[in-house]
């Protein structure tokens, strides 16, 4: 039981991590990742949706009907969003507004309905909260990398929360920032190239 957690969970952050592996999530992964701060406020509601989400299907599991389950899951997920959304308004209401639309869009996210439906309606709660929180986690983790380095890259600075962390125009101040990284064909440039590496990792 301990390894299958283990491997729920484990799989999430590498093998099956969306939006590279699993090729699902693409629309908050290419939207909303022009700063590393976006992404990583992006991915954590995502797993708070996720684990949420996970965890109330596979307890209802056996009481919802095979015929009204879409329906079912997308309602749950619904009112995890909602939650997520009100709890940004109250405290990080600044990144509310730059996630914007993305935010309510979780309702329709692959990766969060394609969960509930391959595996939480099908296992029991540790092992979908273990699966929820993975896939979640390394959603994340792909959302901070991709919007790290496309900030990097388009603005020259680093922001996780605050401050930028990292500002390359004060230590060179020749540096231009390349605008093309953080316009919208940039993303999907910078999206393939990170896959590119993973994949190139991955072979060796």
């Amino acid at each position: 039981m301990a390894k299958s957690l283990t491997q729920e969970f484990v799989k999430g952050l590498w093998q099956e991590i969306p939006p590279f592996r699993l090729v699902l999530g693409l629309c908050p992964a290419l939207g909303v990742t022009t700063s590393m701060k976006n992404g990583l406020g992006m991915g954590l509601a995502t797993t708070f949706v996720l684990l949420c989400s996970n965890v109330l299907v596979s307890m209802l599991r056996k009481i919802i009907p095979q015929k009204v389950r879409i329906a079912c899951f997308i309602i749950i997920i619904a009112t995890f969003v909602i939650v997520v959304e009100l709890l940004m308004q109250a405290f990080a209401y600044g990144l509310f507004q730059a996630l914007g639309v993305f935010i309510p869009l979780i309702v329709v996210n692959c990766i969060v309905l394609g969960r509930a439906e391959a595996f939480a309606f099908k296992n029991n709660i540790i092992l979908s909260a273990a699966d929820g929180l993975g896939i979640g986690l390394g959603f994340t983790l792909a959302l901070g990398a991709l919007g790290g380095l496309r900030e990097i890259i388009g603005k020259g600075t680093l922001t996780v929360w605050g401050d930028p962390l990292i500002n390359i125009a004060n230590t060179f101040p020749g540096f231009q920032p390349f605008q093309f990284a953080v316009q919208a064909p940039g993303a999907f440039i910078f999206l393939g190239l990170m896959l590119c590496g993973m994949n190139l990792v991955s072979s060796k």
